[in-house]
């Protein structure tokens, strides 16, 4: 769904956000970076700022600390080429531990609709 200029509208962007948890939690890796900008960036506390798809895709395939998991979203606010988002994680690392634990998600999108940024926190040490 688009608005009159052309731009998807909240609605479709709000979507997108949750495709993405659900293509992250499946372990679709490009499916998940196909929802960003080809030049996007993503900052994450741990690591340096990942810039375009290949970076993405190195990261979900062989950085991550993360094996598998769920994520449970409890607020998703979406307004003009930006959302907040916030929610807990639960799942197991690389090296089995089990981690449980809230998050916020800073998006900013293209015209498009793509992702042209996301901004990550934790409330937990090195995850």
């Amino acid at each position: 769904m688009t608005v009159s200029d052309g731009a998807p509208s909240t609605g479709a962007r709000e979507q997108r956000i949750h495709r993405y948890y659900e293509l992250v939690d499946a372990g679709d890796v490009s499916g998940l970076v196909a929802l960003f900008d080809p030049e996007a960036v993503y900052r994450r506390p741990g690591y340096d700022a990942l810039v375009g798809a290949a970076e993405l895709e190195r990261f979900y395939r062989e950085q991550r600390v993360i094996r598998e998991g769920r994520h449970t979203l409890s607020t998703a606010l979406v307004q003009w080429d930006g959302a907040a988002v916030h929610g807990t994680f639960e799942g197991v690392l690389h090296d089995g531990r089990e981690v449980s634990l809230r998050f916020a998600d800073f998006f900013t999108f293209s015209d498009s609709g793509a992702f042209r940024s996301r901004d990550t926190f934790f409330f937990a040490p090195l995850v």
